[in-house]
């Protein structure tokens, strides 16, 4: 099974940095062939058409700075040039400039409203900056536009079930559904949606489709569990427990989430161990064995381990003001801040921090919302302590490779990607990383060895993107290779 490498940040901001790119590179994606034989030192430059392509080019290997810089160039050109206006704000989003990026798209719609492309991407965008009651009016035009638009459908039916409106975020994820290619995270969405609504049954389907598909997808087993033993199904709740609980990874919330179904299937020594494991008990005044001890009433201990977001924030605060020192709650509340609030989610996780200095996971915790802050030399800095004192903490090791990646110190970050994969040989996006980085750095040979090692192993219903950008590059690597341009690899200080 692939799986993406856990940079610890949500589905959807995660889904709303790739679903911009991909729309990006498959956008015009037929101006590529042309663009790759374009010669660079052509009378392109005063062509708005002949730089767009070549824009085009330089987004498709991934040089991101160079197809922003084009696109630029081509709009200069010409100002009402909507395909390169878009593809502009696309980079920028990549970029993380997400008020440009918002700035572009808007422009693009000016100048073409009858186009549903635009109001997607900026609606997904909308949503990753937390921004929900205006990603619903983009979303909803954009399916106006083009009722079958899957992407739109699958985005506004998580903005409306995190609203607590289940019944229409089942409507629309049910039609997004309908798409054959329909990807895994959309029968997700709709198991959860019908779970909220009560249909257990029909929750159970779509979750079996799941994971038929993907056998070991944690949040489908967790979901499945909890729905078996509120329906009394306890023996293939602890079964799909039992799964869940080899993919925990040293995720502190996914861990207590797991004790919590533990503990409502009437095995409180099994949710004791988890909790034990992920370092989730903390000691108590006259317990030095430690107690996993909350001070709150069941119906907000039952709410804080909600699959509903909201919810679960919500009551995690509540319990926060009855038990203002315990740092499991405030690591939770740091996770849950995360990716909705980078700077609070640093607060809380400093304060657990604090509490508790030796627990690398909630180091790891904060270093990872400075990683979603895109703050990476600091969290270069945590992360690089914490493997000092915790060397096989897996989450740290890939939050690691994330940020040095991110500031661009390549051969840095293949040694992090590089653990990643020996701690995980099935890990195929690794390859994708290990290739781009050798690509950046000219050392085209291995970058071609772990782009082939990629492809042979990636999922197209995962790594598509990846998978599209690998297939575009290959053709000229291969040429700068039989041309002898391969830089001779260094090695790492």
């Amino acid at each position: 099974m692939n799986r993406q490498l856990p940079t610890i940040v949500s589905h959807w901001a995660c889904s709303a940095l790739l679903i911009v790119s991909a729309l990006a590179i498959t956008h015009c994606c037929h101006t590529l062939a042309r663009a790759q034989s374009e010669d660079a030192f052509s009378d392109s430059a005063a062509d708005p058409v002949k730089l767009f392509e070549r824009g085009q080019n330089a987004h498709a290997r991934g040089d991101l700075a160079k197809a922003l810089e084009l696109y630029e160039e081509a709009i200069k050109l010409r100002p009402d040039f909507p395909e390169a206006e878009f593809q502009r704000g696309s980079v920028l989003a990549s970029l993380g400039r997400s008020a440009e990026s918002e700035q572009s798209l808007r422009r693009v719609i000016e100048l073409r409203k009858d186009w549903p492309l635009p109001y997607t991407v900026l609606g997904t965008l909308l949503v990753r900056l937390n921004r929900d009651a205006e990603a619903e009016l983009q979303l909803r035009q954009a399916i106006k536009l083009d009722s079958q638009n899957s992407l739109a459908l699958r985005v506004l039916a998580d903005v409306r079930l995190r609203a607590g409106d289940a019944k229409e975020a089942l409507q629309l994820a049910t039609r997004a559904t309908n798409d054959q290619e329909a990807p895994l995270a959309t029968w997700l969405l709709r198991a959860q949606a019908e779970r909220r609504t009560g249909n257990r049954v029909g929750a159970l389907v779509s979750l079996d489709h799941v994971l038929k598909i993907e056998p070991l997808n944690l949040f489908a087993l967790l979901e499945r569990a909890e729905i078996r033993i509120a329906g009394g199904d306890i023996d293939r709740a602890l079964a799909d427990l039992k799964s869940a609980e080899a993919l925990i990874n040293d995720d502190k919330a996914i861990a207590s989430r797991v004790a919590a179904a533990y503990q409502l299937a009437g095995r409180p020594e099994e949710a004791r161990r988890i909790a034990q494991a992920a370092g989730l008990l903390s000691p108590e005044p006259n317990s030095p064995a430690g107690e996993m001890k909350v001070i709150g009433s069941p119906e907000e201990i039952e709410a804080a381990n909600s699959d509903d977001p909201l919810v679960a924030r919500a009551a995690l605060e509540k319990l926060l003001k009855k038990n203002p020192d315990n740092p499991m709650l405030l690591a939770r509340l740091g996770d849950s801040y995360r990716t909705a609030d980078p700077t609070r989610a640093l607060e809380f996780y400093r304060r657990a921090t604090l509490l508790q200095p030796a627990n690398a996971d909630y180091a790891t915790g904060y270093s990872s919302a400075l990683v979603q802050a895109r703050r990476f030399p600091e969290a270069v800095g945590i992360l690089r302590r914490v493997i000092k004192f915790a060397p096989d903490n897996y989450a740290a090791h890939a939050n690691l490779a994330t940020a040095l990646y991110r500031l661009k110190q390549f051969p840095e970050a293949l040694v992090e990607y590089q653990w990643l994969l020996r701690a995980k040989p099935d890990l195929t996006v690794a390859h994708y990383f290990i290739a781009t980085a050798h690509d950046y750095l000219g050392e085209y040979e291995p970058a071609l060895t772990a782009y082939e090692l990629f492809l042979a192993g990636a999922d197209a219903k995962t790594n598509q993107l990846e998978i599209d950008k690998v297939r575009l590059r290959l053709p000229t690597l291969r040429r700068q290779i039989k041309l002898g341009q391969s830089a001779k690899r260094k090695p790492v200080q």
